[in-house]
């Protein structure tokens, strides 16, 4: 896989030898991170899994949805239903629309990066259209947004940035640095 360069330099808009930069969304584009972990672990106490923010870092961010529901259903020993989570919307919802914002600086880093770039993330498409919309950086990652639910495996496997780069026209380099 390509090798990224440091956050510092990417800022500084140093020039390294790499092709593409993938940018993961959540906690990286839009601190988005902080607010979902809050209203998941309300939804999770309202269906009886009480849980710690820190213990909720650990078991659920930077998975997928699926992970999410899997987990919460193996826990919990049920079979949610289909729509359970559309209960739970407007409490993400609104925690999103009162408190998102870009990470601080970020805009400026991507201002001067002088190399292609795009996002992949565990979320799904409508949520990085919406939060990186909200933000004001969608226009900068336009038709080049991908997610884990067009791979088979999600994160922490490498499919989804092989696929972004793959996409892109990158042939993905492994290093050992």
């Amino acid at each position: 896989m390509t090798s990224l360069p440091h956050p510092q330099s990417v800022a500084l808009g140093v020039q390294r030898a790499f092709d593409l930069v993938i940018f993961d969304c959540d906690g990286v584009l839009v601190d988005s991170e902080s607010i979902a972990i809050r209203v998941d672990q309300r939804v999770l106490a309202d269906l009886g899994w009480e849980l710690g923010l820190d213990e909720i870092v650990e078991r659920f961010v930077g998975k997928s949805e699926a992970h999410f529901v899997a987990e919460t259903e193996r826990h919990l020993g049920v079979r949610l239903d289909a729509d359970w989570e559309e209960k739970y919307q407007h409490w993400y919802r609104t925690a999103f629309e009162r408190d998102l914002a870009a990470v601080d600086g970020i805009e400026e880093a991507l201002a001067r990066l002088r190399l292609r770039h795009c996002v992949a993330s565990s979320g799904t498409h409508a949520k990085m259209r919406r939060t990186l919309g909200q933000t004001g950086l969608l226009p900068t990652f336009e038709g080049r947004i991908f997610s884990a639910s067009e791979v088979d495996r999600g994160k922490p496997a490498p499919d989804l940035f092989l696929h972004a780069a793959r996409t892109l026209g990158v042939e993905p380099r492994f290093s050992g640095t």
